[in-house]
């Protein structure tokens, strides 16, 4: 009994370091700075889904088919929780509904259901504003995600370590690390480096989930049972299109678009303490893309517009820092933050396809690169990108194209894209001066959603009215196809995508949530 209970104890100590280090799919693009790039997986590589294949595991339904032209979000990811149930791994998932959905990801089955708020009427013939599902986010912070492997144990880059070899008395290195408020960032180690924002308030230990559904409220819900932890807050007015929700440090941040409700376009924030809400307006121009404003490790926010501009927001006020104008560009898509050379960049892509990069801390400068259109009838076919870097250093920016692509695009491709295709470009140069070279073409893809990025492997989605619905597995180096999903998703369009737990789960315009990953015993 004495062995039982000191494995007892081993696992939920392990279980605690687990989850205070674990890099889960807490928001919109994965981190705040909307990359969809999961850095490490300790099974998904090049190498295993090549040789091995994955399988689909299971299907599971929001309970009723999802309005016509709901675009339901790849769900948010609890990999490690412990509580009152026992261990478990959760798929938080927000419906039109405006509910939030937990599912148990190891076990296949719905693990609670909250509704939340009354459902807000949108007008009459405004489709997009009746197929908002409502947005679920997690505590994220700030800083980039850590390049380790085995489930990204480590601290967060631009953040110093915690070992003690080396210091007068310390000795050598233990398991004990000093206590810090959970998701708070320490100072960075270089003096020069810009200020940090506000530790985020403690939940006294307990896991989160963050919910705005269409009453325009912030929830804040156990994610072992979906209770509330704390009254709801009123954040944007209700019947907004709110896109890319994100907690960080404190604060919440959310995007409204589409006019919705007479709701404006623009970028809202909630100091979550004292319940204080600001805005930023966008004028002329619609906040572009899917996955809302992008963070930088230093808090600032930035946002892109339908009418070619980026923008500098401070992360406390919403007050413009710096902009930028690209004269000729309808941007189509949310910032992604790119780390080169510990400097901190911006790529946008815009509805031609096209690719413009900026230097974030110096967007007065305006477009440091710029690549031509991709040609063709091709246009942007989702509101985000995806970047990474690989083993050689190189940084790659994924575009998803719908139609067909310039036989001069300048890209390495082996047939005509008539239909579709993941455009890769490569970022050349180590700053402050970068370019940007055309890499790879994937096969054709028809009506490609936004790709996320798996330990190299590309994973990307397409289908429509000439082709079934599939998931598509490509070599981040090269673009090739290394696997398929066949004909597995044979009910309603791919919408979302995510990572987490050695699994890949994909959203459909019917409601179903899907997991696809490597047959393993529990």
């Amino acid at each position: 009994m004495r062995r039982a209970s000191h494995l007892a104890g081993l696992g939920v100590f392990c279980g605690l370091v687990c989850s205070a280090w674990a890099q889960d799919w807490t928001t919109t693009g994965f981190d705040a700075q909307r990359s969809f790039w999961l850095r490490a997986d300790t099974k998904i590589s090049v190498a295993s889904v090549r040789d091995t294949g994955l399988q689909h595991l299971w299907r599971l339904g929001l309970g009723g088919e999802a309005p016509p032209g709901t675009a339901l979000p790849g769900p948010v990811l609890l990999d490690f929780l412990i509580s009152h149930r026992g261990f478990r791994s959760l798929a938080f998932l927000g419906g039109p509904d405006g509910s939030v959905y937990a599912f148990d990801t190891d076990l296949a089955r719905l693990e609670w259901h909250r509704p939340l708020g009354p459902l807000a009427q949108p007008p009459e013939g405004s489709a997009p504003c009746a197929a908002v599902p409502t947005a679920v986010t997690r505590p994220t912070v700030a800083a980039y995600p850590s390049m380790l492997a085995v489930g990204g144990l480590g601290p967060a880059r631009r953040s110093p370590g915690v070992g003690a070899v080396g210091e007068p008395g310390k000795g050598a290195v233990t398991l004990k690390r000093p206590r810090r408020p959970p998701f708070s960032i320490p100072e960075p180690p270089n003096p020069g480096a810009r200020e940090r924002p506000p530790p985020f308030p403690s939940l006294f230990g307990l896991s989160a989930v963050y919910a705005l559904p269409h009453d325009g409220s912030l929830y804040t819900l156990l994610a072992s049972n979906g209770m509330n932890h704390v009254e709801m807050i009123p954040f944007t007015p209700a019947g907004g299109h709110a896109r890319g929700l994100i907690v960080s440090h404190g604060m919440a941040y959310v995007a409204t678009s589409s006019g919705c409700a007479e709701v404006p376009d623009g970028v809202w924030a909630l100091e979550i303490g004292s319940g204080r809400v600001t805005s930023w307006e966008s004028n002329d121009g619609a906040v572009a893309g899917d996955a809302g404003p992008s963070m930088a490790p230093d808090g600032t926010l930035y946002a892109a517009t339908t009418d070619g501009q980026v923008v500098a927001l401070d992360g406390q006020s919403l007050e413009v820092k710096d902009s930028a104008h690209a004269e000729g560009r309808t941007f189509g898509t949310s910032p992604v933050v790119l780390d080169i050379a510990g400097r901190d960049y911006l790529a946008v892509a815009a509805d031609d396809g096209s690719l413009t990069l900026f230097d974030a801390g110096d967007l007065a400068r305006g477009a440091i690169a710029a690549s031509d259109p991709v040609g063709g009838s091709a246009r942007l076919a989702g509101g985000a990108v995806a970047a990474w870097r690989d083993g050689e250093g190189t940084t790659w920016v994924l575009v998803p194209i719908e139609g067909a692509v310039g036989a001069d695009a300048g890209f390495e491709t082996e047939r005509p894209i008539t239909r579709g295709t993941i455009a890769a470009w490569r970022i050349t140069g180590d700053g402050p001066t970068l370019g940007l070279d055309g890499g790879w073409l994937s096969r054709n893809l028809e009506k490609p959603r936004p790709p996320i990025v798996v330990n190299g492997v590309v994973f990307a989605t397409a289908g429509g009215e000439r082709a079934p619905t599939a998931l598509y597995a490509l070599d981040g180096a090269t673009g090739a196809v290394i696997w398929d999903s066949g004909p597995t998703l044979d009910a309603g369009s791919a919408t979302g995508l995510t990572a987490g737990g050695n699994e890949i789960f994909v959203t459909t315009t019917d409601g179903g949530l899907h997991a696809f990953g490597f047959l393993i015993e529990h």
